[in-house]
């Protein structure tokens, strides 16, 4: 069994045209992600899945592993999908969804994101959360919350506040859901086949199509943020973030 991290990238984005190439720091955005991820001891390769030749010819630039895929797919584990079909990964082994719009993620989340697979075989899928600090995040729908039940499976992910506390003096605890999803390979074969639900369409969030169709995700809590980059204005923050480093 190996683990593979995949960065799906895709160039038109409605608030973001052209996101993965964004400079930051002096790098492309799809730079910082790919090489963060090859700094996570448990990965084995890393590979970035576009449908673009721009975002291509930078990967290739930098010298990192990029497959070309297909313009029609759904989400962007659908895209990793087809990239890990590419390159003939077998069904035991393991694949890392990370989201090209992080470039500043502390490795150590996908050993978490990881450890489940080893730990339980019947674990199909994993996610991360993060208890939220801010205020502002709980409102922000781009901040993606979740809501799991006492074994750590999920229940729900929205982009509007999870739980709903309707006394304003209880102990109110939200988690923000980081954008990093494990599979299993023969799972992903099989979430990638799923029709698209109701859910799903409605949120815009493609881990709704697992649950919707009654398939658990286990969702482990890491004491990292991950500061994604959703809009232009994103991007000083993440340079503040580094400046200080």
């Amino acid at each position: 069994m190996k683990i593979f991290a995949f960065i799906p990238a895709r160039y038109q984005s409605t608030r973001f045209p052209g996101k993965p190439l964004a400079v930051i720091g002096g790098k492309p955005m799809i730079q910082h992600v790919y090489e963060r991820a090859m700094s996570c001891l448990e990965i084995s390769e890393v590979c970035v899945a576009t449908d673009d030749k721009r975002i291509s010819a930078c990967v290739n630039e930098f010298g990192g592993k990029v497959v070309m895929t297909g313009q029609t797919h759904r989400s962007g584990t659908d895209r990793i999908c087809e990239a890990a079909m590419k390159i003939g990964l077998n069904t035991e082994d393991l694949i890392v969804n990370i989201q090209g719009d992080q470039p500043i993620f502390h490795p150590s989340i996908v050993s978490r994101l990881v450890k489940p697979f080893v730990e339980d075989r019947s674990v199909p899928m994993t996610t991360v959360k993060w208890k939220i600090t801010d205020p502002d995040d709980i409102w922000n729908p781009n901040h993606v919350k979740v809501v799991t039940d006492r074994q750590d499976f999920a229940l729900y992910f929205s982009r509007y506040p999870l739980p709903f506390f309707r006394d304003a003096e209880s102990m109110q605890v939200h988690y923000k859901h980081l954008g990093f999803y494990g599979f299993r390979m023969e799972f992903l074969l099989k979430f990638t086949r799923l029709s698209q639900g109701v859910l799903e369409a409605a949120e815009k969030l493609e881990q709704l199509r697992a649950l919707e169709h009654g398939f658990k995700i286990k969702v482990v809590e890491t004491p990292f943020n991950s500061i994604e980059v959703d809009v232009p204005e994103d991007v000083m923050k993440v340079e503040q973030v580094l400046g200080e480093a």
